[in-house]
Parts: structure tokens; C-alpha cells; sequence
């Protein structure tokens, strides 16, 4: 039993979700596991397990995602950070952000 929200869905059922939406991805993107592990600079068995839903580490989700071009499924969860400190302040004042200058060498 599921709910809309998925929670209702177990940690180990997500995983197998997950591991199911990588797989199909890289056969969408036109990889074997071998190319998208190289692609990922990561194992084919890191890439296999992944797949298998079998409890990878992050960076290994986060180097295919990178692989197959599609970091943007975690665009929901990133903050936007907006402009830095500096900025804000060189735009208050009407300027640009302070730029380095290198004087000529002879």
C-alpha cells in the first residue's frame, strides 16, 4: 500500500524505485553500465548496485545523475543562494563588485 506522498513506501522500496529510474535512464541516454561507469568515473559495480537498489553511497547517485545530465531532480531541494555579499553591496552602491588588477610585469 502507497500513498500520493510515498509514505507509506519503505526505505528499501524507494531504493528499488530509484535504482529502477537510473537504470532507465541510462538505457534512454543510449550507455551500457560499463560506458555510464566510466562516463561517472565510478565501478560498473557501484553503477550496478545502484540499479539494484542495493544501498549506494550518495556521491555515487550524485556522479551518474552527473553523468546522465540530470542533476536537475535535485533543483526542488537546492536553496537558491542569490547573490553575494559583495554583490549586494557593490549593487547598493550603484557599482560593480570589486575586481582584481594585475600590474604589468617588467
Amino acid at each position: 500500500m502507497t500513498d500520493i506522498s510515498g509514505m507509506n513506501v519503505s526505505l528499501d522500496e524507494w531504493e528499488q524505485r530509484v535504482g529502477a529510474a537510473i537504470r532507465q535512464a541510462r538505457i534512454d541516454a543510449g550507455y551500457d553500465q560499463i560506458a555510464l561507469a566510466e562516463r561517472a568515473n565510478i565501478s560498473r559495480s557501484a553503477v550496478q548496485a545502484l540499479e539494484q537498489g542495493a544501498g549506494t553511497r550518495l556521491h555515487t547517485l550524485l556522479a551518474v545523475l552527473r553523468a546522465l545530465d540530470r542533476l536537475d531532480v535535485f533543483d526542488s531541494l537546492m536553496p537558491d543562494l542569490g547573490p553575494t555579499p559583495l554583490e549586494l553591496l557593490a549593487q547598493s552602491r550603484g557599482a560593480t563588485a570589486p575586481r582584481r588588477v594585475r600590474k604589468a610585469q617588467g
